[in-house]
């Protein structure tokens, strides 16, 4: 059975990686999300896709140049479906205490070897407190977050995420040591995917939103699938 997660909750119907987006998700019976973090200046972790704030706030700067308690008040359903309310950025911990999800994905950005360090020691420190070290995997796609996660942080899984292939995905994951496989649907071919899964793998596909992709890559036998529209993946994986 080939599981949904959300991308940065329900994407295509509510503003990304906002508690809104994240509650939506959860509605449809989607006990799995995928999420974006940076880190705030003062050392807080921030549920944001881009480094900067400007697409989703309309701020000028950098999420870094702010501290915690400035960045959750700023609104992020700029440039998202359209939402009558104002959607905070919200912290990490906000989320772990209000969405009981099941499994969660959580994508760190490229990072210099110091940020990578200070991400992954807040990451642990926080799925310690809050008990969900054992129900989280932290991805993602530079090999300087992948390394700290393996020197700082072994008890947490650890995740690729593969948008290119001109580095062959599986040799790099496994050099890593990952539990998850987190491809581009461009590179998701049935031989890659089993090759993948004999290898011990998780594999979850992204950005799947249209009826026939997800139901392509569940026939292939894909773990998971990620998409901004989980309750329509829920209609179609169902039927």
């Amino acid at each position: 059975m080939t599981v949904i997660y959300g991308h940065r909750g329900a994407k295509g119907e509510a503003p990304e990686n906002t508690l809104v987006s994240f509650q939506k998700c959860l509605e449809y019976g989607v006990s799995h999300c995928e999420l974006d973090l940076h880190l705030s200046r003062d050392g807080e972790l921030m549920v944001i896709h881009d480094p900067s704030l400007r697409r989703t706030t309309g701020h000028r700067g950098k999420v870094i140049e702010h501290d915690a308690a400035e960045l959750v008040g700023y609104d992020a359903r700029k440039g998202g479906p359209g939402w009558v309310h104002p959607c905070p950025i919200p912290r990490l911990e906000e989320l772990f205490q209000q969405c009981p999800f099941e499994h969660w994905q959580l994508e760190v950005k490229s990072a210099s070897k110091t940020r990578a360090a200070q991400t992954v020691k807040a990451i642990a420190e926080l799925a310690e407190r809050y008990r969900l070290s054992d129900q989280l995997t932290v991805t993602s796609s530079s090999r300087e977050v992948l390394a700290a996660l393996l020197q700082l942080a072994p008890q947490l899984k650890r995740g690729l995420v593969a948008e290119y292939a001109w580095l062959d995905p599986l040799k790099v994951a496994q050099h890593y040591d990952c539990h998850l496989l987190a491809l581009n649907w461009t590179l998701c071919t049935p031989e890659r995917l089993l090759k993948a899964q004999k290898n011990g793998l998780h594999v979850s596909v992204w950005t799947v939103n249209e009826p026939a992709l997800m139901r392509r890559l569940a026939d292939f036998g894909a773990d998971s699938i990620i998409t901004d529209f989980p309750g329509l993946a829920v209609q179609t994986l169902k039927a």
